[in-house]
């Protein structure tokens, strides 16, 4: 499966070669790829190549988000520098997991960077019907977030990345066939 992110988080157009996002189906999960333009912000301060990066959200960054429908989700965040977020979430922006290890790596060439993801099986809600993916990159009024599927133009006033209202249904049975009970691993209800 491929996506490419063409406009801004609502719904405004964007003035550079789209970020690419490839997702397709192993043994171990899912494989993510990410193409995108390097924007060349500041790196995550002390981070470390393959290693979580707290509030990474805050740095030139591509997300993608995978829901079911209880409200359940995985959110990733991939950096261009190398580090990365996942977070699991039950319901609205209520985290019950942070911080989980991955195997990612970076690399950055000619104004263009490429990421790639192995995500664990177990790390999927049940049941994924839902996703979005965004790109976020700019320093201060330069900020820039852009947005797979955006909100509708003059809805909000400000970008939010959770509102699961707007996002569009995905296949995933086609690349985790698997997906169909939590693991108990990773899912547990606090």
């Amino acid at each position: 499966m491929e996506f490419k992110i063409q406009t801004l988080w609502d719904g405004g157009s964007i003035d550079h070669d789209p970020v690419v996002i490839k997702l397709e189906g192993s043994p171990s999960g899912l494989i993510m790829t990410v193409d995108a333009p390097f924007f060349d912000d500041p790196k995550p301060m002390g981070g470390v190549a393959g290693q979580p990066y707290p509030e990474l959200w805050n740095y030139e960054v591509v997300e993608a988000f995978f829901l079911n429908d209880k409200n359940e989700y995985l959110e990733m965040e991939f950096s261009p520098h190398g580090q990365h977020l996942l977070l699991l979430l039950d319901g609205y922006r209520h985290p019950i997991q942070d911080k989980l290890p991955l195997e990612y790596q970076a690399t950055i060439e000619d104004k263009k960077w490429q990421g790639r993801a192995v995500i664990p099986a177990g790390y999927f809600p049940s049941q994924v019907s839902k996703m979005n993916c965004y790109s976020i990159h700019g320093v201060g009024d330069k900020r820039t977030y852009e947005s797979l599927y955006p909100t509708p133009k003059g809805k909000y006033s400000e970008p939010d990345f959770h509102r699961l209202e707007y996002f569009q249904p995905i296949n995933l049975k086609a690349l985790l066939p698997d997906n169909t009970e939590p693991d108990p691993k990773y899912w547990k209800k606090k």
